[in-house]
């Protein structure tokens, strides 16, 4: 059996423990700075702080501990230096990541239900995994099957996501029939009306289109990097990281002063530019510092999203189910730290369909443990097995 514990079950509960505990904190940080704190922080002003504070502490880590220097299939000229071949795909990756931190606010500040904002976000990031999964497994790119099991968690992981928009037509048949189910759940009757007007909207289907198209890339360039490791190159996360980290740093603050000087070189009137402007002319040094968790957050994310051996339908429900969670968490914290709203029966029925997508994964990390051990000499990590020694 292989030493290598990098992808073992008890490396990737770690993961999770991370990610569940820095993304809690970036929660209560951002509730605390846009609705707790006197003065009041609009979305954009701290978007912009947090995401300063983020992608400085990421980059200073990337350089300080040496993790620029990716362990490569091969290298190529680049001018008068050699580079590693990946760098191609990584920057690209890099700049889709520099899409998807802004457009991920800026959906809270269209015309747009947050519960719908909050589906599409996290729905989208479990269907374009499973698909990046069909794709490379018919380029032949990905040598594993995805385990019935992984499927069936990733129904019962849409439905925690769906929950309270799932729920709104159900409120308002039963309030149709004077049944008081909004008052048992917490929902309004009648929510659900105009609650995908958005699709009218040119900004709005602009920034949510460019969200789901961004992400889809920068998951499908993770697994090819991922799933074409050369015999013997090991599979360098962090190096990963940070190629991808520095190309996304640079590529918004390239944004950022195109928004910068955009306002006043051709008179952009947009309320959000004007925020913008305004959070670089008077940046706040708490929301900057606020920032870090946020950072740390960015290192779980994309170790779970490329963890070894695994899938991209396994990682990204392991990523977005932990994501849901430490939600929870949050909220439970604020509820009783700062006497705020405390979950709702929907949460409660969202967090009963992920313990049920977990009990799933768990069965199909058990399967791909067992797959992975059976023949380790004899194929490398990534190859199928044949159907007939699926189960033990």
């Amino acid at each position: 059996m292989s030493t290598d514990k990098s992808g073992s079950t008890g490396r990737l509960v770690q993961l999770c423990v991370g990610y569940f505990a820095f993304y809690a904190v970036t929660g209560v940080l951002v509730k605390y700075f846009t609705q707790l704190r006197d003065p009041k922080m609009s979305d954009m002003a701290f978007l912009f702080n947090n995401t300063i504070g983020g992608s400085i502490f990421a980059v200073a880590v990337v350089v300080l501990f040496g993790w620029i220097k990716l362990k490569s299939n091969q290298t190529v000229p680049w001018g008068p230096f050699q580079v590693p071949s990946e760098v191609r795909y990584i920057i690209p990756s890099g700049i889709c990541t520099a899409v998807v931190i802004p457009t991920t606010t800026l959906m809270y500040t269209l015309p747009i239900s947050v519960l719908v904002a909050m589906v599409i976000m996290r729905g989208s990031i479990i269907l374009i995994s499973r698909l990046v999964d069909e794709v490379q497994i018919r380029q032949g790119i990905l040598k594993k099957r995805v385990f019935h099991e992984e499927n069936v968690a990733v129904i019962f992981a849409l439905l925690a996501v769906a929950t309270n928009v799932v729920l709104l037509p159900l409120v308002d048949f039963l309030a149709s029939r004077h049944i008081p189910a909004d008052q048992w759940l917490g929902l309004k009757a009648g929510a659900a009306r105009g609650s995908f007007e958005f699709l009218h909207s040119v900004p709005a289907m602009t920034i949510l289109g460019s969200y789901i198209f961004s992400y889809s890339i920068r998951l499908y360039i993770m697994n090819y990097y991922k799933n074409t490791r050369a015999k013997g190159v090991e599979q360098d996360n962090k190096g990963f990281f940070a190629i991808e980290q520095l190309a996304a740093s640079g590529t918004m603050l390239s944004i950022g002063l195109l928004l910068f000087f955009g306002r006043g070189a051709f008179g952009w009137t947009d309320f959000r530019i004007v925020a913008f402007d305004e959070a670089i002319r008077h940046p706040d040094l708490s929301a900057v510092i606020s920032g870090i968790p946020y950072g740390v957050v960015a290192f779980f994310s994309v170790f779970i999203f490329m963890f070894k051996g695994r899938t991209a339908t396994f990682a990204g429900l392991v990523n977005r189910l932990t994501s849901l969670v430490a939600g929870t968490a949050a909220t439970l914290f604020l509820f009783f730290v700062f006497h705020q709203k405390f979950p709702t029966a929907q949460d409660w029925i969202s967090l009963l369909f992920i313990l049920v997508a977990v009990y799933f994964l768990s069965r199909a990390e058990q399967l791909r443990m067992a797959e992975l051990n059976r023949a380790p000499q004899a194929m490398p990590l990534g190859a199928s097995v044949p159907v007939a020694v699926r189960r033990p």
